[in-house]
């Protein structure tokens, strides 16, 4: 089969198109003919070699994927059918995920347990369903399930330009809530504009905590002002925490899901109290919501952002771009 894969860390000249052994289906197993697949930001990591995880080599990149079934275990469920369009949920049991820690989809063909299958609804695209998973994912469940964000609420993304921070502002404006989006540089705002943002923020050259208060206000824990924000997503850290707290209202919320700046931020416990602020952690997402998210994607609730379709050969120039932060939205490649 055909696999674009890196047999050591580096940089995008380690991606190569490889003819690989295909696998073969366990009992409980299914194989997937890999259709489309899409990066997300830990696969730049592990090409790099900059997280502690160990990497098996060959290694392709990719948690991401949609396809069909072209063969099926001996102690498969019959409702899943060869032929059946499939997306599958990348977190493999006992394993870990896919593309981090055991193979990634940038393959032909994948084989995938019974239990991480997802059906793909009549009329969504491979493209639109390989767009899904991770991003989309974590979003959905650090705003519906952990955040409960409501129509009203005045929501703050930080990262809003990525594949999570994308999620994030259209699930946000989903229900009705008010969204100001972070971003650095021009191009990345007025995608962020189009894709429904009430407000823009330019963080390569505006200080956000400034240009927020600026915008809606600073918040007040004597209800004497409207000031601040209902909601903050912050996955950045780093020094980006402790300015956060200072744009939340009383009884606020800050979302969190990752750390991409630092994971031992200074942090300021004065504003926690005094406003009553709550932290609330975010851990990736389930198998049923990411069925859920084909769903609302296949009857035009949400329409993923892709920022390009490629051929797999040109993994490494999204692979690049992706790198650089010159994406907006999912990088999707076809096999």
């Amino acid at each position: 089969m055909k696999a674009c894969v890196f047999e050591q860390h580096g940089g995008v000249d380690q991606l190569h198109i490889a003819d690989l052994p295909a696998p073969r289906p366990a009992a409980d197993e299914v194989l997937i003919r890999v259709r489309a697949v899409a990066l997300n930001g830990f696969d730049p990591m592990m090409l790099a070699g900059s997280t502690k995880l160990k990497v098996p080599f060959p290694m392709a990149p990719c948690g991401d994927f949609a396809g069909e079934i072209i063969e099926r275990g001996d102690a498969v469920d019959p409702r899943w059918q060869v032929g059946q369009r499939v997306s599958g949920y990348p977190i493999l049991p006992g394993k870990g995920m896919m593309g981090e820690v055991t193979m990634g989809a940038a393959c032909e063909v994948v084989a995938i347990p019974q239990q991480n299958l997802v059906t793909l609804p009549d009329g969504l695209s491979f493209e639109h369903a390989a767009a899904l998973p991770v991003a989309y994912g974590t979003a959905y469940r650090m705003m519906t399930m952990r955040g409960q964000v409501k129509a009203g609420e005045r929501v703050l993304i930080l990262g809003a330009t990525g594949g999570v921070g994308v999620a994030c502002l259209q699930l946000a404006k989903a229900v009705g809530a008010e969204v100001t989006a972070c971003g650095g540089g021009v191009w990345k705002g007025e995608k962020l504009r189009e894709i429904g943002a009430d407000h823009v923020i330019d963080t390569s050259k505006d200080d956000f905590l400034s240009a927020a208060r600026d915008l809606v206000g600073k918040p007040s824990y004597d209800g004497s002002s409207d000031g601040g924000y209902d909601v903050v997503v912050n996955y950045i850290g780093g020094d980006t925490y402790a300015k956060s707290l200072k744009l939340i209202k009383r009884y606020g919320r800050i979302l969190v899901c990752g750390a991409t700046a630092g994971y031992d931020p200074q942090t300021d416990l004065r504003y926690i109290w005094s406003f009553e602020q709550s932290v609330i952690g975010s851990n990736g997402w389930t198998v049923e919501d990411q069925q859920t998210l084909m769903e609302m994607a296949a009857d035009g609730r949400l329409v993923p952002v892709i920022h390009a379709v490629r051929p797999v050969e040109e993994m490494a120039t999204a692979m690049q771009e992706l790198t650089e932060r010159n994406v907006f939205g999912k990088s999707v490649l076809t096999l």
